[in-house]
């Protein structure tokens, strides 16, 4: 019979390389975990695993340039998913970044979702948790991420306003009617400025009745500084928008 420390060797040189790993990955009973934290040092001071944060692990791959670690995704994956179902996404100036939006590269990532969580660093990262406006799943997280780069738009380093437009323009055009219903569903969970931008947008666009309960949100006297004129968004003025 295996002893615990040979059944988690085992177990872990099952596990790929540049994987991240947690306990709930190993089959360990529930009085085994004492025992397994302890093989699991043995195995890190063996140099087989490292360690990226409390509880999590990753087997190094060996290149020429020596030992590689997880690359980002999976460094962040735990705190994006829970059982396996997405329940947080990346946010703030490391997706504007991904999305083109800034050429600026972030110190601190911003992981949002619905029960705001307090993190720290991982794997030498800096991470730091956000609320959500709404319950986060993998079939919105992409269409959250367009409606926070809208609320932050007027705040993200040398953007440029024009090619953002064109960005959630193009984003828009490639949703299906159903997927424009959700988007406006989701966008009545965030500031009014969001709306505003969104309602503009269908307008221009054409889907005017996406646009209604947008436009219904809204308090006609309120104006909108988001720095976006008729000459960038030919609706702007409808909305309030200046």
């Amino acid at each position: 019979m295996m002893s615990i420390s040979e059944t988690i060797a085992r177990q872990v040189k099952t596990i790929p390389e540049d994987t991240t790993f947690g306990y709930a990955q190993l089959r360990i009973g529930p009085d085994e975990f004492f025992s397994t934290a302890k093989a699991l040092e043995r195995l890190q001071k063996k140099g087989v695993i490292k360690r990226i944060a409390r509880g999590r692990f990753y087997r190094p791959r060996k290149t020429v340039f020596g030992e590689k670690r997880p690359d980002e995704s999976q460094l962040l994956k735990p705190y994006l998913f829970n059982k396996g179902k997405r329940t947080a996404y990346i946010t703030g100036l490391t997706l504007y970044n991904q999305l083109g939006l800034t050429t600026q590269v972030p110190s601190t990532i911003q992981i949002a979702s619905r029960e705001r969580r307090n993190l720290s660093k991982v794997g030498g990262l800096e991470i730091k948790g956000v609320k959500s406006y709404v319950d986060v799943t993998e079939r919105n997280y992409r269409m959250l991420g367009f409606l926070d780069a809208m609320k932050d738009l007027k705040q993200i380093p040398d953007v440029d306003m024009k090619a953002a437009l064109t960005l959630f323009k193009n984003r828009i055009r490639e949703l299906s009617q159903k997927e424009r219903r959700d988007f406006v569903t989701y966008a009545l969970s965030y500031p009014p400025r969001v709306r505003a931008l969104l309602g503009a947008i269908l307008e221009e666009l054409s889907y005017p009745r996406d646009a209604t309960e947008l436009k219904e949100s809204l308090n006609p006297l309120t104006n909108y500084a988001l720095g976006i004129d008729g000459t960038l968004l030919k609706s702007a003025s409808n909305w309030n928008i200046i």
